[in-house]
């Protein structure tokens, strides 16, 4: 019941017999009273004067002569009695509500304070009416949301946009909300101690992959203050990767499905909730592009992009700011740039100014590591806006030169990040190690633009010119080195159950940029094709001895299933083409890379993150890679 109806209730509950006070209770306006009676029954009968000391009964005569002395109540005394009643009920009322609230305080249930909210008359006092009571305002007009305001402080210069605002109260960007609202704990979805177990595993481990998305925060009260959403992306992508609380990944992940649905159209987001989809985006492998173009947007409107101004001067929260943008900048790249897709964020001020971040008293290594990141998408960015993704026509030779000087730019940061880092108490040499794997994923990415239209293994023209050659030769290489460390480095190992999207994507992309090499280009491009297919078999069995204890949701355990079946289809094809009895037309029907190289230099083809992976070419053995895992198509 809520405290409308116990009001309603509790007002209904009036001295029987009296219609008028129940009239008055109703809103009606009280009738006009000119005296009221103050005699007793048997003086009024007399008509002589009542005495009746301190207004109390019984009066003077009706006790000297034994007599019953009542007095008749009046209209004007009814009305006084009922306004008395009433105020008395409203403020039991307002006391109740009040504590109802500090109980769903105390016990972190915010929609107990729901039956807090004030009533909606005032309380009434003596002789007033319902003229007196206040009516509630009006909804807000959609149309007049906006005014147009001019900032004293702001020059001829300033922003054009900035002199029409919003009249309604934005939330800023790095403040945190006054009261806790419902989340999956409140709502019942996991426990409290539940929750505190999935914090750790993601806090002490997976947060450190990431550079410390979660900033300042070191406990579960504090995320839960400031963010649902935040506490939702936390819990879910703990569960995702813990052997003991793995049976709570399907009702974190639809919480914070509903989460995020809930908050799209809010106005009341903040950094916590920009935090909170960048997480959920770099290790939820259905929601990615989803929750990193919401990351984008929202990190926009509250306008982290500018908050570099403030940190280079030395202000802490606008180094949280700058922070979460470049983590949102590589987020957005590692889902956009590498499957042939523009990219949201653009180098303004925030990006070129990272370096100069880094000096900046409140940058820590942890801070170098993101900086390095923003850097490296950097390059990649200016690699897809100058060879951009027509996948059909051959490299020209005047866009050679561009792709040297990315490579150039490439080695450049490599140089500059490969020592930079020392182990870390969490993650021991994955900062180090890392920079190497997403220098080979880069070069990777670079070089394979080499093989645009390139001639496969029997056409006509099957010479590829020496420049295209030596690129695509280091296309190769850069794909042998991932796979030799995934094969031959435990820690690494190790660390594949707690790396991001990228790396699980990559390494597929590796894979399967081998396997295509070794079955169709192995005479442009000269390989040994047995060695190829061996560190494949080699990488596939090493794959399934780590995704065997995952979660079976985990995106690698569908890639370790999907590039076994390509393995399978390669080596039959490898053998057939040794087989003189075999035609040229049936192998052609057996061959997964029939169709062309196009999927390897454009990676829209091949986003595994899709519900439905696309690999062009790979026709009855393509794979759908699904949280469900994969399902041949």
């Amino acid at each position: 019941m809520s405290s409308a109806d116990l009001r309603d209730h509790a007002l209904g509950t009036l001295p029987a017999g009296n219609d008028v006070a129940r009239e008055v209770s109703r809103g009606a306006k009280p009738p006009d009273v000119s005296r009221k009676i103050t005699a007793c029954v048997a003086c009024r009968k007399q008509k002589i004067k009542c005495h009746m000391p301190q207004g109390q009964a019984p009066c003077i005569r009706c006790r000297k002569r034994g007599l019953s002395c009542t007095v008749n109540r009046s209209l004007q005394m009814l009305i006084e009695d009922h306004t008395t009643w009433k105020s008395a009920m409203m403020k039991k009322m307002q006391n109740f509500e009040t504590a109802l609230a500090k109980i769903g305080e105390r016990l972190s249930m915010p929609e107990l304070q729901c039956f807090s909210e004030p009533p909606d008359a005032v309380q009434l006092s003596p002789g007033s009416s319902n003229h007196d009571f206040e009516q509630p305002p009006p909804h807000c007009d959609p149309q007049q949301a906006w005014e147009v305001v001019m900032d004293p402080n702001c020059g001829p210069a300033s922003i054009p946009a900035s002199c029409v605002s919003e009249v309604h109260k934005q939330a800023s960007p790095g403040g945190s909300r006054s009261t806790s609202p419902s989340d999956l704990i409140s709502c019942g979805v996991i426990s409290i101690q539940q929750a505190e177990l999935l914090f750790m595993t993601y806090h002490q481990r997976l947060d450190h992959f990431l550079y410390r998305v979660l900033g300042h925060h070191e406990s579960l009260a504090s995320v839960r203050q400031s963010s649902p959403l935040l506490t939702a992306a936390v819990c879910s992508v703990a569960a995702l990767h813990s052997d003991e609380a793995g049976h709570l990944f399907g009702p974190c992940y639809t919480e914070f499905k509903n989460t995020v649905s809930a908050q799209m159209f809010s106005r009341e987001n903040g950094l916590d909730d920009v935090r909170g989809l960048c997480i959920g985006a770099f290790w939820l492998s259905k929601l990615s592009w989803i929750l990193v173009g919401t990351a984008v947007r929202i990190a926009s409107e509250i306008q982290l992009h500018r908050g570099i101004y403030q940190a280079l001067q030395g202000d802490k929260e606008g180094y949280y700011q700058t922070r979460v943008y470049y983590l949102v900048y590589v987020c957005d790249h590692h889902f956009s740039v590498t499957y042939g897709r523009p990219p949201m964020t653009r180098e303004c001020d925030s990006i070129t100014a990272a370096s100069r971040f880094l000096e900046t008293r409140n940058a820590t290594e942890d801070d170098a590591r993101l900086v390095s990141q923003t850097l490296i998408w950097t390059v990649s960015t200016h690699v897809f806006d100058s060879l951009g993704v027509d996948v059909d026509t051959p490299l020209a030779a005047s866009r050679l030169s561009q792709l040297r000087r990315h490579a150039i730019s490439l080695d450049i940061w490599y140089a500059d990040w490969s020592e930079r880092f020392r182990p870390n108490e969490k993650v021991g040499n994955y900062p180090r190690k890392g920079v190497g794997l997403h220098f080979n994923f880069a070069k990777l990415y670079l070089c394979s633009h080499a093989f645009r239209g390139a001639p496969s293994n029997g056409s006509v023209q099957s010479d590829m010119p020496q420049e295209l050659e030596d690129i695509a030769n280091t296309a190769v290489l850069s794909a042998t080195s991932i796979l030799r460390v995934i094969v031959s480095d435990g820690e690494l190992q190790a660390y594949l159950n707690g790396l991001p999207l990228y790396f699980d994507t990559m390494i597929a992309f590796a894979v399967i940029f081998l396997l295509k090499v070794a079955t169709k280009y192995s005479e442009i491009v000269r390989i040994d094709a047995a060695k190829i297919l061996d560190l494949v078999r080699q990488t596939v069995t090493v794959l399934r001895r780590i995704t065997a204890p995952m979660h079976k949701q985990h995106l690698l355990v569908c890639i370790a299933d999907g590039i076994e079946k390509l393995l399978r289809k390669s080596q039959e094809l490898t053998q057939m083409s040794f087989d003189p009895s075999t035609s040229l037309e049936n192998a052609q029907q057996t061959d997964p890379f029939a169709n062309g190289f196009q999927w390897i230099n454009n990676m829209g083809d091949f986003d595994i993150l899709s519900s439905q992976t696309n690999m062009s070419g790979l026709g009855p053995w393509s794979f759908a890679f699904d949280l469900e895992g994969p399902s041949s198509l």
